[in-house]
């Protein structure tokens, strides 16, 4: 956004001893000054932009019939834009899960939620939110494949299909270190290619593997989950209360019963998925 570049060459200005109408600005004054416009600006102009999936059925998918965005994560954009400024009016723009991060430090959005788990690595470039969902690292076959867990791809020969940007990948490399990983652009190329007999699975969470198994019926979700993947919102490290904010909108859904009824709306109907487990 325009206005963080505007306030970094500011910054570097008034640390470098400028003065402003003749009272001199230290670089602690203007850092403060220099956080938090994204919360402001919500509360300015009543819009809030957030970054989500447009790919991944149950948590955020492009309608075809209609042309919206729909899902888990798009309710909750809506809901915590609301509960953050009631005139405000949510906008969502695609992202994927290579470029979310990008487009959030560029300004491109003002939050990220789109099935992005919260790690120690991303929280040193970002600040998260309390997590808002338990999700799982699982595995897709097709079918008819044997593969029953994990254990069955720590092998030469095994192909284990993800998405780039997804620590998804990382994460099975540890479980089945003899595997060959390939990374793909994104999920709908990743189901095609496991489709198509060039990998054994496909792994990434459970939330989006569910998603892409409940009208196809030649795949399934086997093994349970190997990992705990809790996802959050990410936020800007400029903007804490913007982060302030959302935790309190999330708590405050949680305490009145508005999140359980998205979550039951969203999960309660798909087989092999239990959305009480993700809520808790």
């Amino acid at each position: 956004m325009q206005i963080k570049k505007v306030a970094g060459l500011t910054l570097g200005f008034l640390a470098a001893g400028l003065f402003v109408s003749g009272v001199a600005t230290s670089p602690v004054q203007a850092e403060t000054a220099a956080k938090n416009q994204t919360y402001d600006r919500i509360k300015k102009t009543h819009t809030m932009n957030w970054g989500v999936k447009g790919d991944t059925k149950l948590m955020g998918l492009t309608n075809i019939r209609t042309g919206k965005l729909e899902g888990f994560d798009i309710d909750m954009a809506k809901a915590i834009t609301k509960r953050i400024d009631p005139k405000a009016k949510p906008e969502l723009t695609q992202i994927t899960s290579g470029t979310r991060v990008p487009m959030l430090l560029n300004g491109n959005i003002d939050a990220i939620i789109a099935t992005m788990t919260i790690t120690p690595e991303r929280k040193k470039v970002v600040d998260f939110s309390e997590p808002y969902f338990n999700a799982g690292q699982a595995l897709m076959v097709m079918k008819k494949s044997d593969v029953k867990s994990i254990k069955d791809l720590n092998h030469k020969g095994a192909r284990i299909l993800g998405v780039q940007g997804s620590n998804s990948i990382e994460n099975v490399k540890k479980f089945a270190p003899k595997a060959k990983v390939v990374a793909l652009p994104d999920y709908a190329t990743a189901l095609t290619a496991l489709e198509s007999g060039q990998g054994d699975a496909l792994t990434t969470d459970n939330s989006i593997l569910y998603g892409m198994a409940v009208d196809n019926h030649n795949v399934k979700v086997v093994g349970g989950n190997f990992t705990t993947e809790p996802y959050g919102v990410a936020v800007d490290k400029a903007d804490p209360k913007l982060t302030k904010a959302i935790n309190k909108a999330i708590d405050e859904m949680k305490a009145d019963g508005s999140y359980d009824k998205l979550a039951k709306k969203w999960f309660n109907d798909v087989p092999g998925m239990n959305w009480k487990e993700v809520t808790e």
